[in-house]
């Protein structure tokens, strides 16, 4: 594979810039869910779009959505070579709680190897290094790719207007391949590569007795508590194997390669690093799978939340009207989210008591994503990585969700590559976010050695 040498030295000899650029951008606090930070959206969409336009970008603009405003970029100056829609997002996740955070969350930190700031890793970090990736070989042997750069808003709150703007915008992002930097590698040294994602179908369960809270010594033991029923609807939907019992709910599950559960049998990740990433005293899944396999390659059906009844200080006894439980179903690959809402209100006609009524209220949906190990962007991401790290890359599953890799499979007919160079010990969403900074640096050589990949 050429390489663009100089590229790789410029990128070198300028780190502690580009450090200090990512730490000015971990400075505005683009919080999305949280309205009294919209003034900050649109200045970290602003500073994005500078950043393009500074490096030669054309059409550079900060475009609006019904929601947050998208930064968008395009770089066409490589003639019968591909076109790689690059995709990021410029938001963050709330801080709470702040009294937890060992250095302000938007004071970028370094400590030891590590930088500490909120969207350190998720994912400013790696915009960033695609950036000066991008940099490096605009300021030496230039760009033999096309790009197409969409920095989002709107990821931490699921992209609600993402899909739309794509639709309405499908001629100017039109593209050969989409690289998504929001992602990881299991280790420091490890490069790994997913190419498949589960999908999410979120529901929520509603369960009503009496039409009003009624007094839990007059009324208890004659009337069924739907708290309690609900609980015991929820303990069913699993037995003791770990086996969800929604009607149907593995039908159309993919059976694992010998090649692809071989290749999940690489990762280092041992079921003790596991249990103490979790911090729990034991694992537990579906039997007959490994803890990576079920963490891929399997669904799951999860209580991500319970209502009912009183929940303030002290104690006040109520037989509760009502209850509810917020449920997430992952998806693997070839489930659809409608035939898993038809089999969990299946579920309950079968199970429900005649003691309550019940309804079933579909929230959220993203579809799963499985990726061919042997396209372009796939082959440039294996080429590009092992040529930085000196180690083959893995090929993994991923359990979590990514709405924009569906939107752009479905809308563009692209498949994405996930290239990103977070980690799992990061602290996503939580306090003391980091992003490992030889990764950071790592990272920026390997998404130049990408493009010149893609370029062949």
């Amino acid at each position: 594979m050429p390489e663009s040498t100089n590229a790789i030295t410029y990128a070198r000899d300028h780190r502690e810039r580009f450090l200090s650029e990512l730490k000015d951008l971990l400075a505005i606090p683009s919080i999305s869910t949280l309205s009294e930070h919209k003034p900050d959206m649109q200045r970290a969409a602003e500073w994005v779009t500078r950043q393009l336009r500074d490096l030669g970008f054309k059409n550079c603009a900060v475009l609006p959505t019904a929601g947050h405003p998208v930064a968008y970029g395009e770089s066409l100056n490589a003639p019968g070579k591909p076109t790689v829609l690059v995709y990021g997002h410029y938001d963050v996740q709330p801080v709470d709680p702040l009294n937890e955070w060992t250095s302000p969350p938007f004071e970028a930190t370094v400590r030891g190897d590590n930088l500490y700031a909120r969207g350190a890793s998720d994912m400013k970090g790696q915009v960033i290094a695609v950036f000066k990736a991008i940099e490096s070989l605009v300021r030496n042997e230039g760009l033999r790719v096309n790009l197409k750069v969409l920095i989002e808003g709107e990821e931490e709150i699921g992209s609600p207007n993402l899909g739309a703007f794509i639709a309405q915008n499908k001629e100017k992002l039109k593209c050969d391949i989409a690289l998504n930097c929001d992602s990881g590698i299991a280790r420091p040294n490890l490069p790994t590569i997913v190419y498949g994602l589960r999908g999410l179908a979120y529901f929520e369960i509603w369960v009503y007795g009496p039409s009003q809270d009624l007094h839990s010594g007059v009324f208890g033991g004659s009337v069924h508590n739907p708290a309690q029923a609900l609980c015991e609807l929820i303990a069913g939907m699993h037995d003791a194997d770990g086996h969800i019992t929604l009607p149907g709910f593995y039908d159309k599950v993919r059976v694992l390669t010998d090649d692809e559960r071989a290749e999940i049998a690489r990762l280092p990740l041992s079921d003790e690093d596991w249990r103490a990433t979790a911090k729990v005293p034991e694992l537990w899944g579906k039997k007959g799978f490994t803890t990576l396999e079920r963490l891929g390659a399997l669904p799951t059906l999860e209580v991500n939340g319970l209502l009912s009844g009183f929940t303030g200080e002290g104690s006040k006894t109520v037989l509760p009207a009502k209850a509810m439980a917020k449920i997430s179903c992952r998806l693997a690959a070839y489930q659809d989210d409608n035939e898993i809402e038809a089999q969990l209100n299946e579920y309950m006609r079968i199970n429900a008591p005649p003691t309550i009524s019940w309804q079933v209220k579909k929230l959220v949906t993203t579809p799963p994503v499985l990726v061919n190990r042997d396209t372009i962007g796939a082959r440039a991401a294996s080429r590009a990585l092992e040529a930085t790290f000196g180690i083959k890359p893995i090929f993994k599953l991923e359990g979590g969700s990514v709405p924009v890799v569906s939107t752009t499979k479905t809308v563009l007919g692209v498949d994405s590559i996930m290239l990103g160079f977070g980690l799992p010990d990061d602290n996503l969403h939580s306090p003391n976010e980091k992003f490992h900074l030889p990764n950071f640096y790592r990272g920026i050589a390997t998404y130049i050695r990408f493009f010149d990949a893609v370029a062949e």
